[in-house]
């Protein structure tokens, strides 16, 4: 009889509602036999506890949603990986929602996790401009952590990466390396990850004053398709306005570019050198191991969910808190060499 309800629980026990209740939630209170009783019929009956509707009832859910950009971007695997790791040891689940970078259905998951009453939501923004719908739902009492993402709120917690660091790092590599035209691979441009690690590499490029010059082969998504096209793009300039290095956004960008320059037969590093952003597991086994900006993908995942978790257990006694992790490069074959006289 699958699906019985706690009354048909109760009648066949032989005991009060009150008491398949305690069973339920406070066995300490029932006496050995009765509780017994009470579980054979839950048993034969195969009664299914709702833990939602009770979760509701008592305001407080044990589910946690995270919305991330692209759930097929092995960076946000592991950033998940960190914050289940975290989520889980408190009893509670963890669902992931994908925007796909698509504001209207990053809105879309939103509303539908109000509706559900998550006790809390990590999410890495689609856009940089107001976000009314995590207003909406901190003035709900639903803490909200940005993960990957600073803000200058203090409505709610963040965890981030310094991105303009990073962007700086890998612009003062490539100088190093004598580069002296150089392309930045990325885009949107309104995803705030994209934007800053530009603005890095393009004051880091300023400060040193070599004379260098950076072009901008904006992409519509972070992809290792987009990372292809924009290669193309690149090969279809002449000669003398060719980049003989690149930076990109993230790791599946510089793969798509190794990959495109690979099959038209440019070398790496020695015609075009490459440093792709985040560090995943494919970066250092690529077929030319790529030069990347390491995050601490995991840590940012954890700290994120430590936050959210502290904020949904002490309410407006939670101090909200800005974390900023420090990147670091990773120099692999992809850029480490000094190749060849540059035109």
């Amino acid at each position: 009889m699958a699906g019985a309800s706690i009354k048909e629980v109760a009648r066949h026990a032989g005991v009060s509602l009150g008491t398949v209740s305690n069973v339920l939630n406070r066995p300490d209170m029932v006496s050995p036999t009765t509780r017994q009783r009470v579980l054979d019929a839950i048993a034969e009956l195969g009664y299914v506890r709702n833990d939602s509707a009770r979760q509701l009832r008592a305001g407080q859910s044990r589910t946690i949603a995270i919305v991330v950009l692209d759930v097929a971007n092995p960076f946000f695997t592991d950033m998940v990986r960190g914050a289940e790791q975290v989520v889980e040891e408190t009893g509670a689940m963890l669902i992931v929602c994908n925007s796909g970078e698509d504001s209207a259905r990053e809105r879309r998951h939103l509303e539908l996790l109000e509706e559900q009453r998550v006790r809390g939501v990590l999410i890495t923004p689609v856009g940089d401009g107001p976000q009314p719908h995590l207003e909406k739902l901190i003035d709900r009492g639903i803490p909200v952590v940005l993960v990957d993402r600073g803000t200058g709120r203090a409505s709610r917690c963040s965890v981030a990466v310094d991105d303009v660091q990073g962007g700086r790092l890998a612009m003062d590599h490539l100088l190093d390396q004598g580069h002296r035209r150089i392309a930045y691979v990325g885009g949107p441009l309104s995803i705030a990850q994209v934007a800053e690690r530009h603005a890095g590499a393009a004051a880091a490029l300023e400060d040193r004053d070599t004379g260098a010059e950076l072009r901008v082969a904006a992409t519509t998504s972070l992809t290792v398709t987009a990372g292809r096209r924009a290669a193309e793009e690149l090969l279809a300039l002449p000669a003398r306005q060719r980049p003989t290095a690149v930076f990109c956004a993230n790791d599946l960008l510089a793969l798509g570019v190794l990959q495109e320059l690979t099959a038209r037969g440019v070398r790496v590093p020695a015609d075009i050198a490459i440093v792709g952003y985040d560090d995943i597991e494919f970066a250092a086994a690529a077929a030319v191991p790529l030069s990347s900006v390491r995050q601490p993908r995991e840590q940012l995942g954890r700290t994120a969910a430590e936050l959210l978790l502290e904020e949904a257990e002490h309410g407006t006694a939670h101090r909200h808190r800005h974390v900023v992790f420090q990147p670091e490069l990773v120099v692999r074959r992809s850029s480490d060499q000094a190749r060849r006289s540059r035109r």
